[in-house]
């Protein structure tokens, strides 16, 4: 029998600062699995590896804020 935990996975926020005109395709890829459409959009997105590396890998297009 499996015990569930009540555990409030931690988020971020991630916000496009900066145009995906210019970048290369893969970034642009990258910021659209995040959920990111038009400058100054947010999501806020479960904090795990797969969406940091997302985020590492166009940290210069968004910014992070981390959030409870």
């Amino acid at each position: 029998m499996a015990k569930t935990k009540a555990t409030a996975a931690k988020t971020i926020r991630v916000r496009l600062f900066k145009s995906i005109n210019g970048c290369q395709e893969r970034h642009r890829v990258s910021v659209r699995a995040l959920g990111l459409r038009k400058l100054n959009d947010v999501r806020e997105l479960v904090d795990s590896p797969s969406v940091r590396g997302l985020v590492n890998q166009v940290s210069y297009l968004v910014r992070i804020e981390e959030s409870a």
